[in-house]
């Protein structure tokens, strides 16, 4: 009997052994993974019920970061920046009349109390008060801040002055006004700090193509950062359910801009066009306990609803010319925790996705959620098993050995049936690594999970050489097993891709804000990253492109030229840059 066992256990050692699981991680994905509400709204649900939130903001407050977001029942707070802890909390007093909890939250810190404040267009919401935010302790610092706004914001500046900024509109500019640091009542009216200027920022358009087809194009989001003196205020701009969404900074030498100077930066601050999560507008910057600083704003989903949106990280930082910037240039790849993070280095370890486009074989497919939408690097789209039951699965085949430091799960909503922030559910699978694709082992085990982690990110403790990754379900919260993205990022150990060749931009004197974009193919590439900017040393913003070898540019700024630098990308690695090309 015990020779018997013996032979058992050698036989699971052999086909089911356990590599490695949880790394002290220095890395994260976008979009972030926390536990995302579900819209609270029905009639958003009618094509399906699914999580929703948007209009980030981020706060450093003693040391710990704070999360705020659309609708969520509440906010998160992280110590490192990767692992969130939610708390429950209302902020809607008996007399509001609406379902919009904390709808594009307004939050700000004065002296040692943080603030946080609803968006309305009525004068009865609450402005809230806490120095124990980690508690969730909370009281009224007014009843009914009568001022109310849609899309607030705070600011307090170096003398002490407390400003409130607002706006969310396709023909009103953006407002601020300084509050009375005790009442809180305004001092003097409200003043416009910037109103779009589509004619000439060719980003500022509405629409998927920057078009103006049937709207013109809404600004909203109002965040402000001072920096060496200057005031950098940033606004979202041209709609949310746009891949272009992004945010945009006008920078001036007073914290409102009525009688005062202020420039628009020509180029968004915070652009994410194209890749797997895309859009990057409507958010917030704040500093990390090393003083560097980072962006979060709304990326997009809008597939069931134009509201369903995820949240996401970036680094920031303002260079020699105090421009300010934004790097999103693989910015849904795996990058540095703030832990980690290096003045002057790179945002991430260089780990590149390794089966765009692979072979997926799965357990089953309902309709047409079919099984290559897993690795198709877009978020709108999903494989789905016919059912949730424990043992579906998705396989991805890399083709050939490769090495694998990490991987991201994207969830995707598929028959969903809650409405509203859920508290105690949870995701549960495990992840099998193999290189013939019969012997496997266990790369990650989480069948005894009990978080809620709808795009969760895992980096092994140690590389692992295979050629095959296969998930299986153990327990799915709600709706069947479906997945937007099995993304595994590491490296193919093959040959890098080639400098791109020829790249030609096409600016035309009938509209100087766009322009057609073409270059060589490069044979061994999947993707390209287009680095454009309106000095050659400034090239700060990054499209990435899969598959084609061409791009309909429609985002310059019409009275300057411009500069551009493409590489080519694969599962090993990117080219070198082409040389800047300068475009009148």
């Amino acid at each position: 009997m015990a020779k018997h066992l013996f032979k058992i256990f050698l036989i699971s050692l052999l086909f089911c052994s356990t590599y490695a699981a949880y790394a002290q991680q220095k890395t994260y994905c976008n979009p972030i993974n926390v536990d995302y509400g579900y819209t609270p709204f029905e009639s958003f649900t009618e094509w399906g019920k699914h999580r929703a939130t948007a209009d980030p903001v981020i706060v450093n407050y003693k040391g710990d970061f704070y999360l705020f977001s659309t609708n969520q029942w509440g906010y998160w707070h992280s110590a490192d920046m990767l692992n969130w802890k939610f708390h429950e909390r209302k902020f809607l007093r008996p007399w509001n009349k609406t379902k919009d909890e904390l709808c594009a939250p307004g939050v700000g810190i004065i002296g040692d109390t943080m603030v946080v404040f609803g968006s309305t267009y009525t004068k009865n919401f609450t402005l809230w008060g806490s120095t124990d935010p980690k508690g969730n302790k909370w009281f009224p610092l007014v009843d009914s801040l009568e001022i109310g706004g849609w899309d607030p914001s705070f600011f307090t500046d170096d003398d002490g002055k407390f400003y409130m900024y607002n706006g969310s509109s396709n023909n009103y500019p953006m407002y601020g006004v300084e509050l009375d640091r005790k009442t809180f009542k305004p001092k003097g009216t409200r003043t416009p700090m910037y109103l779009l200027e589509s004619w000439r920022y060719g980003w500022q358009r509405f629409g998927e193509y920057m078009d103006n087809t049937f709207l013109d194009p809404f600004a909203e989001g109002a965040w402000m950062t001072k920096h060496n003196g200057k005031y950098y205020f940033q606004y979202g701009a041209p709609g949310t359910e746009f891949s272009g969404y992004s945010d945009g900074v006008v920078v001036g030498t007073k914290a409102l801009f009525y009688d005062s100077p202020s420039t628009a930066q020509s180029d968004p601050l915070s652009y994410k066009g194209g890749g797997f999560s895309r859009g990057a507008g409507h958010g917030a910057t704040f500093q990390d306990n090393s003083k560097n600083y980072w962006h979060i704003s709304t990326s997009i989903i809008c597939v069931k609803n134009t509201w369903e949106r995820r949240m996401g990280i970036w680094p920031t930082g303002f260079d020699k010319d105090d421009v300010m910037w934004t790097n999103t240039a693989f910015g849904d790849y795996p990058l540095y925790l703030p832990s980690e993070r290096k003045e002057g280095g790179p945002a991430g370890p260089g780990w590149m996705l390794i089966n765009y486009k692979k072979p997926v074989t799965v357990s089953s497919t309902l309709g047409s959620f079919n099984a290559n939408n897993a690795v198709d690097e877009s978020i709108k789209t999903y494989w789905s098993a016919k059912t949730a039951n424990n043992g579906e699965w998705i396989q991805t085949d890399l083709g050939s050995l490769a090495t694998v430091n990490a991987i991201q799960i994207n969830y995707a909503d598929q028959d969903a049936e809650f409405i509203g922030k859920q508290i105690g559910i949870y995701h549960q699978y495990k992840i099998l690594s193999s290189t013939d694709g019969k012997k496997w082992t266990i790369l990650v085990d989480k069948s005894q999970n009990k978080n809620d982690v709808p795009h969760d990110y895992i980096e092994l403790q140690k590389p692992v050489k295979t050629r095959f990754i296969k998930m299986v379900n153990t327990h799915m919260p709600t709706g069947k097993f479906a997945i937007s993205g099995l993304r595994v990022f590491g490296n193919g150990n093959g040959k890098k891709p080639t400098k791109v060749k020829n790249l030609i931009v096409l600016r035309t004197e009938k509209d100087k804000r766009s322009a057609y974009i073409k270059w060589e193919p490069v044979d061994n590439a999947f993707a390209y990253n287009l680095y454009y900017g309106t000095a050659p040393d400034k090239l700060y913003n990054c499209i990435m492109i899969h598959d084609f070898n061409e791009y309909w540019f429609k985002a310059m700024d019409s009275q300057k030229a411009y500069y551009f630098t493409i590489e080519a990308i694969n599962e090993n690695g990117v080219s070198v840059k082409t040389d800047v090309e300068k475009v009148e």
